[in-house]
């Protein structure tokens, strides 16, 4: 019996692991008048594309938003990227995610993906996660989990990636 659940469990991770896409999925998530946007439509005009996903109570992902939300004016002004910020907050602790975003100063691109579908297609398990799209919308880079020093590394790809089209 065992042997069977163990076998299944490793059939249901293989399944979810294949999910992962190669560019964002038309899934519904919400901007913060609560329209819905297709995920599959975000874009920067042929220019890089950072998507982070984050939720008000994950200090780490705070803590991510807040150091790249420093650097983030010349950011855009060197490389014209767009970092656009995909809450989990459900449906019940989304109303928290304006004032929150309000009291943090942040000027980005902010979305609620409150049933946790986009989470689920893109298989993000942790928070934060945090994925690097180049200009045609694929996503070149993704990497979970905040230690201060990650921003730089991915400002490095940023930059790889304008310069050359790509990270590697």
């Amino acid at each position: 019996m065992k042997k069977l659940i163990f076998g299944i469990a490793l059939l249901l991770g293989a399944t979810t692991a294949s999910i992962a896409q190669d560019k964002m999925p038309a899934i519904k998530i919400k901007d913060m008048t609560g329209n819905a946007v297709d995920a599959s439509t975000l874009s920067n005009d042929g220019n890089p594309v950072v998507i982070s996903f984050w939720a008000t109570w994950c200090k780490p992902c705070v803590r991510e938003l807040n150091a790249i939300h420093d650097l983030y004016p010349d950011w855009v002004d060197e490389t014209k990227v767009k970092l656009i910020a995909i809450s989990i907050d459900d449906s019940r602790q989304s109303a928290k995610v304006r004032p929150f975003i309000t009291s943090q100063g942040w000027e980005y691109d902010i979305y609620l993906d409150e049933n946790s579908e986009l989470r689920r297609a893109l298989n993000v398990n942790n928070i934060p996660h945090t994925f690097l799209l180049d200009g045609e919308g694929n996503i070149v880079w993704q990497h979970n989990g905040y230690i201060p020093g990650d921003e730089e590394h991915l400002y490095e790809l940023i930059e790889k990636l304008v310069a050359t089209g790509s990270i590697d």
